[in-house]
């Protein structure tokens, strides 16, 4: 009796969180002027809303490729190297350092929105996507720190001393031994970040210019100031979450296999 309460709780919350899929789908399929109240299947199949979408976001998809792939590769590699030295060469005061990185990670975004809209400004940055990309770096990287640092502790420390004795140094080490076995964590980091930054919409807005906005703000404007375009808006979403969509797909079983080893304990 218990198992089949537990089966029909997870279909009614499947049904539940499938069914703002379904109506996004079926609105982007009824193609433009598609009205936003109307839950029916479509009548035949438009996928005219695409096109239009695409010709309008495309640019600012380009933009979001070009800030999402190198902060996510660039983050996870600054706090891979933080997380080695963290776990396996403590130092004097690591464990503080430690702690005030991970305050990093609950300060909210819009308590530092006017002083980094201020030092990106005086460092001319503000406004391109070098400047925007360095933000999620930075952000992004007590995050990242946190994730390896877990996983490098799962590492034996023996691996590490027979680097040493083989004659490697601490960035030897890092990048002939450690790095090698960081797949599963890199894949549950580079997951994350990369989700995090695409999806990001504040940083995006705030700091950047409308050359350079990213595609979720771009799609933002694909509102109307009278009237909205609900075929040509909800095919516009589907573009956007369809990176994010392909990464969690194409990665899925290595980011299991990275919190079942230690990634996130």
């Amino acid at each position: 009796m218990s198992q089949w309460l537990v089966l029909t709780a997870c279909v009614l919350l499947l049904v539940y969180f499938a069914f703002p899929v379904y109506v996004i789908v079926s609105t982007a399929l009824k193609g433009p002027g598609a009205t936003g109240g109307s839950l029916g299947l479509p009548r035949s199949i438009d996928m005219s809303g695409f096109r239009l979408a695409w010709e309008q976001l495309k640019g600012n998809f380009w933009n979001s490729l070009q800030i999402a792939v190198p902060g996510t590769v660039i983050s996870c590699m600054l706090g891979a190297l933080n997380g080695f030295v963290l776990a396996k060469s403590p130092f004097r005061g690591a464990k503080l350092l430690f702690v005030l990185m991970m305050v990093g990670m609950f300060v909210p975004f819009q308590a530092v929105i006017i002083p980094l809209f201020i030092v990106l400004k005086a460092l001319g940055l503000q406004g391109t996507l070098v400047g925007i990309t360095a933000v999620h770096v930075i952000y992004g990287l007590p995050f990242v720190t946190l994730i390896m640092r877990n996983y490098y502790v799962t590492v034996p420390d023996a691996i590490v001393e027979a680097a040493t004795i083989d004659g490697c140094g601490l960035v030897r080490t890092f990048f002939r031994v450690m790095l090698p076995l960081s797949i599963p964590g890199f894949v549950v980091a580079g997951i994350f970040q990369f989700t995090n930054i695409w999806n990001d919409f504040l940083f995006g807005l705030i700091v950047t210019s409308q050359q350079t906005w990213p595609i979720t703000v771009r799609l933002n404007n694909l509102l109307g100031d009278t009237s909205v375009d609900y075929g040509t808006l909800m095919a516009g979403a589907l573009i956007v979450a369809a990176p994010t969509v392909l990464v969690y797909i194409g990665l899925g079983r290595y980011f299991i296999g990275g919190l079942t080893s230690g990634a996130v304990k």
